[in-house]
């Protein structure tokens, strides 16, 4: 979840708003790669998930990689809820997932480096009190009242707002996690196609990511049951935004869309005040009921564009927000794969041959399918399996245009980031179809041995 943004002054004109998303372009040699990505915690024996605070918590995590590696501590009302260090950040998700917001780098080869440190990190803190991570989109067994709200302003408000709309919101906040990468764009045209590849494709990214078959302890018949959450949260701020795909779509028809999402929350002197289901349009003109008379900030519309969760959302860049949390391999499959479609213009326009002609139902179509099908899905003509094996390729020939070499220029390009996605494609089983042959098979029902075989 994201941190209050800060270093905007007052809106005065509508533009501002515009010019604020505008800002976010950048010539191609400044275009970066940020990866997050999600796990949750759990004790190692009992298997049951961390509070926040006690000898085997969030809390003790927290400290440790403040203390064992020179973070730097986050607070809010005196309790410890995140480190920073050298441009990224580790957080807390409202029920207690960890996550890592990794710092703007140039190249995979970067990304994974510190998806990878940021993992041993953990791996030596937790092992020392008893507590490992899993990556997983969906909690496999913990219910509601197992999992802690976490110590933030900003969940308890949204816990209560989510309780009032959708059916699905609560469950989102506490029991699901994702790996995402944030790219950047160079104008507003690039911009346009690439949020428009971007929530296209975003289905195929459920798929071959999917990774939640369990929910509550039994099997839910989804491949994706975090997709089937984020469906079911809030129709006000997500979804696959068929706007962005008319004509004329750019910052101005955005910042429209935003405007109209219901706020949760103005940030002033450390405290969230509660706007819950309030208009931002009354706050341009003063009449916010929770600040009468008071005018929002940039800092207040940054805020406010972190509250709506599309499936691919944008800022002063675009995150791509479709798949599961996973496990270690994939976490640098989801930021390659992204990568190669976006950061070469030849890949990016085969990616946008390839569903520029879809229908807004059989976008919508494609998103449900991935999340209960996954590779299996099938939509009209469109068969979830091949439009991946197309799609994976457009990939791996835009990572290979890019030519990005690491270690030391021992390995020529980014493309073997993508080895994991070969591997579900040609066997048509995601981590989901390997969970539930697991289960039916070696664990002979027992989900409880998840977490031994998949703990980071």
């Amino acid at each position: 979840m994201s941190i209050p943004q800060s270093g905007g002054g007052p809106i005065e004109h509508h533009s501002q708003m515009v010019e604020y998303l505008a800002k976010g372009c950048k010539p191609r040699e400044d275009w970066r790669i940020g990866t997050e990505h999600e796990k949750f915690g759990f004790c190692e024996d009992t298997h049951k998930p961390l509070p926040y605070e006690g000898e085997r918590s969030i809390f003790a995590v927290l400290d440790g990689l403040r203390q064992k590696f020179d973070w730097a501590p986050v607070t809010e009302g005196g309790k410890l809820i995140g480190l920073e260090k050298d441009g990224a950040n580790v957080s807390l998700e409202p029920g207690g997932a960890l996550e890592l917001s990794g710092a703007p780098v140039e190249t995979i080869h970067q990304t994974c480096d510190e998806v990878n440190s940021h993992l041993a990190e953990v791996k030596a803190v937790s092992d020392e009190i008893g507590v490992k991570f899993i990556g997983l989109g969906a909690a496999p067994e913990w219910r509601h009242e197992e999992m802690p709200l976490m110590p933030k302003g900003r969940y308890k408000l949204m816990n209560d707002y989510m309780e009032k709309v959708g059916t699905m919101g609560t469950a989102m906040m506490r029991r699901t996690c994702t790996v995402q990468v944030n790219l950047d764009f160079g104008s507003e045209a690039d911009m346009v196609q690439k949020m428009r590849v971007a929530l296209a494709l975003q289905p195929v990214a459920t798929a071959l990511f999917a990774n939640s078959p369990f929910f509550e302890g039994k099997v839910n018949d989804h491949k994706s049951w975090r997709a089937v959450i984020w469906r079911n949260l809030d129709a006000d701020r997500t979804g696959m935004l068929p706007f962005v795909f008319e004509d004329g779509f750019g910052f101005e028809a955005w910042t429209d869309w935003v405007l109209d999402v219901p706020m949760y929350f103005v940030y002033r002197d450390g405290k969230y005040i509660n706007a819950l289901g309030m208009s931002f349009r009354d706050f341009l003109k003063g009449k916010l009921p929770a600040l009468p008379g008071e005018t929002p900030t940039l800092s207040d519309w940054a805020d406010h564009l972190t509250t709506v969760f599309p499936e691919a959302r944008m800022k002063q860049f675009i995150e791509m927000r479709g798949a599961d949390g996973g496990p270690w391999r994939r976490l640098c499959a989801l930021p390659a794969f992204w990568v190669g479609l976006m950061y070469d213009q030849t890949a990016l326009d085969a990616a946008w041959d390839v569903c520029k002609n879809w229908t807004a139902e059989q976008r919508d179509a494609l998103r449900v399918g991935a999340s209960v099908d996954g590779l299996q899905a099938k939509v009209d003509h469109i068969s979830m399996h091949e439009l991946a094996r197309e799609v994976v390729a457009i990939s791996e020939a835009g990572l290979k245009a890019r030519a990005r070499a690491g270690a030391g220029g021992l390995v020529p390009d980014e493309t073997h980031f993508l080895n994991a996605l070969k591997d579900s494609i040609e066997t048509g089983m995601t981590p989901a179809d390997e969970l539930l042959s697991k289960y039916h098979g070696e664990w002979a029902g027992d989900l409880s041995k998840i977490y031994d075989a998949y703990a980071y």
